[in-house]
């Protein structure tokens, strides 16, 4: 962990939102937290084509980042963590932000401990 789920409104694109730009950013700054294992990191977005942003103008968009992460980490970092993330969000969609209205939202959220993973991913860095 953690899980990036980012979801946006149909009207933005891929380009315009560069995702491999942001998911790089968002994976570094994860892992300068010290508390988030890389090969526990997962990013993923979901393009929702049909939505409809406050008053339904054409140009208006939404940016919406979940950060999903495993238990055991105390609030303090879960609230560290989220404001850098959070900051790197904002700053990563500045220029889009400045050129049409658009919404910007994030939230954390720990899962239950009842969870279970089961991957390599671990052995395969090693290499």
């Amino acid at each position: 962990m953690p899980h990036f789920i980012l979801e946006h409104s149909g009207n933005l694109t891929n380009e315009s939102l560069d995702l491999d730009g942001l998911f790089a950013r968002l994976i570094d700054e994860a892992v300068g937290t010290g508390i988030f294992p890389l090969a526990g990191i997962r990013c993923r977005a979901h393009n929702c084509e049909y939505f409809r942003v406050a008053d339904g103008t054409a140009t208006f968009g939404f940016v919406h980042l979940h950060v999903r992460i495993g238990s055991g980490r105390s609030e303090e970092q879960k609230a560290s963590a989220a404001k850098v993330l959070f900051s790197v969000l904002t700053e990563h969609l500045a220029a889009l932000y400045e050129s049409q209205g658009l919404a910007i939202s994030f939230e954390l959220s720990e899962l239950p401990v009842h969870k279970f993973n089961h991957n390599n991913l671990r052995d395969y860095l090693a290499k």
